[in-house]
């Protein structure tokens, strides 16, 4: 069950949902905009390796904008940093994003319960497209979890995007076991 304006405030005010900073405006029927923050990144090599660090040069977005080119993966980050204690959260690309040719994280649209981070956006577009700064990228929903959770996020002795950031973060795979 996806939760309700209300009820996202409800868990806001109880403390199983925090988002930072938070701006009534964005805050939807069902679910929460989140912004563009002021980062991108991309992978230094053409080819990207998974049992290999790939690392990333990271910049900042300038005033007058950023255009994104097809064929590149660009890692974005939110601007808002959320803790989620008690739902799961799902982050969506907006649809007037998605009518510019923008897609963002085709694969990883769930936060753990437990997930406590900025979310980092995989960005890929059909078109040259020019991104700002603070532009709205994507909605939270949360979703209601039934049952006793035994394995949050945070507490996870593997998990690997639990370090706080403001920046784009590049895949971790190198460090799964396979």
């Amino acid at each position: 069950m996806v939760l309700s304006d209300s009820q996202i405030l409800q868990e806001i005010e109880s403390g199983n949902i925090l988002i930072e900073p938070f701006d009534q405006e964005s805050l939807g029927t069902n679910s929460y905009d989140v912004h563009l923050g002021r980062h991108l990144a991309m992978y230094k090599s053409d080819v990207l390796d998974a049992k290999m660090h790939n690392e990333i040069d990271t910049f900042e977005i300038p005033d007058e904008g950023f255009i994104l080119h097809p064929g590149k993966i660009y890692l974005g980050v939110t601007k808002e940093y959320t803790e989620t204690l008690a739902h799961v959260a799902f982050l969506e690309g907006l649809s007037s994003v998605g009518r510019l040719g923008i897609s963002i994280n085709a694969n990883s649209r769930a936060g753990d319960v437990g997930f406590c981070n900025t979310w980092t956006l995989e960005i890929s577009v059909a078109q040259p497209v020019k991104v700002y700064k603070n532009m709205p990228i994507g909605q939270l929903f949360y979703l209601k979890v039934d049952g006793d959770i035994q394995n949050f996020y945070h507490f996870k002795k593997d998990a690997k995007y639990i370090n706080r950031t403001m920046k784009p973060v590049e895949s971790m795979m190198y460090k799964k076991k396979f």
